[in-house]
């Protein structure tokens, strides 16, 4: 059986960490007693639950804690899994998801995204957030986990074909000149008499 060929390091470094950080996100709140983290909301840019995460281990803390700071956490607006909600709110955890796929993707096929492809997966991310803070309408953890996970998805692939562009620009490195071997000139000696 052959392996599929990776198309850039790169990408594949990117799929790597991006794997496991939906895997420290995902696994998390397995990592923390069952119903110990019920209601984490509070704001971007804040750590307001810092006094719930002392007792959590340095791996569940360290996300839950860039949770707090970098997610609203609102808990409507969240998953739970163990009884305990997620560090990053549903739309979040599409985005991770979306990154890994698009990732993913982008490490087996080189593939150039459209532009227009790329505002094509954002429109559903700024509709149904943008309503979400200018009108009474209220998503559902489904479709915020859904659309984060397009928005990811098209993200992923557009920074993979940056990478693409910047390696094809690399200067080549141009082969070696090989010289044919030197033929030793026989030196004919004249003949007598001439």
């Amino acid at each position: 059986m052959r392996l599929p060929r990776i198309t850039s390091r790169v990408v594949l470094a990117l799929l790597i960490l991006s794997a496991f950080w939906l895997a420290l996100v995902v696994s998390s709140p397995f990592l923390v007693h069952s119903n110990t983290l019920k209601d984490l909301s509070g704001v971007v840019g804040g750590h307001e639950n810092e006094g719930q995460f002392k007792t959590l281990g340095s791996v569940p803390h360290a996300a839950y804690w860039l949770g707090d700071a970098e997610c609203h956490q609102l808990a409507s607006r969240s998953y739970f899994l163990n009884g305990n909600q997620m560090p990053f709110c549903a739309r979040d955890v599409g985005l991770f998801m979306g990154l890994v796929i698009g990732f993913f993707t982008a490490t087996f096929v080189r593939w150039k995204i459209p532009p227009l492809f790329v505002l094509l997966g954002l429109v559903p991310i700024a509709i149904d957030g943008g309503f979400q803070q200018v009108t009474s309408y209220e998503s559902t953890n489904p479709l915020r986990l859904a659309t984060g996970l397009v928005a990811g998805l098209v993200l992923a692939l557009l920074f993979a074909h940056f990478i693409f562009v910047i390696e094809e620009d690399k200067p080549k490195p141009k082969p070696a000149i090989v010289e044919p071997p030197k033929v030793s000139e026989k030196k004919v000696s004249p003949e007598p008499g001439q």
